[in-house]
């Protein structure tokens, strides 16, 4: 019984306690996409500038995975053949201070025969026209 009694108490510590956490990371996700930049923007996209479009220190801008897919079905190889893509994993905070995802790109036949492609899905409404260096976009 006493066992029980205790378990009781921890829960009735801990629960709130997770669920406070799990409200302040849904109100942050949420700010993002609602359209909150990050802090400082315009000093994060002057820094990741200084970087190759693609790179983990200039994340490919989109918004939510579909955003991602869909980006990468405008990509095309040297050879003007769209490239195979999968997502390999997320690769930590990028510059943006958001999780980047990290594609693995291939062009069969062509140049380049594998990249990666490192992109930033919280950035609502934004649509990426630049195509990192090798490739070409369609509209």
């Amino acid at each position: 019984m006493r066992k029980i009694a205790l378990l009781t108490v921890a829960l009735l510590v801990f629960v709130p306690a997770v669920s406070s956490a799990q409200s302040n990371d849904d109100d942050y996700f949420l700010g993002l996409l609602d359209g909150k930049p990050p802090r400082d923007l315009d000093k994060k996209l002057a820094n990741a500038a200084q970087y190759p479009l693609g790179s983990a220190d200039n994340p490919i801008r989109v918004h939510e995975p579909r955003g991602e897919v869909l980006y990468l079905r405008r990509l095309r190889c040297e050879n003007g053949q769209r490239p195979a893509f999968e997502r390999s994993g997320s690769a930590g905070l990028g510059p943006f201070d958001h999780i980047i995802d990290d594609y693995v790109v291939t062009c069969a036949g062509s140049k380049p025969a594998e990249s990666h492609i490192f992109m930033d899905m919280y950035f609502p409404n934004y649509v990426e026209t630049r195509a990192p260096e090798g490739f070409t976009i369609v509209p």
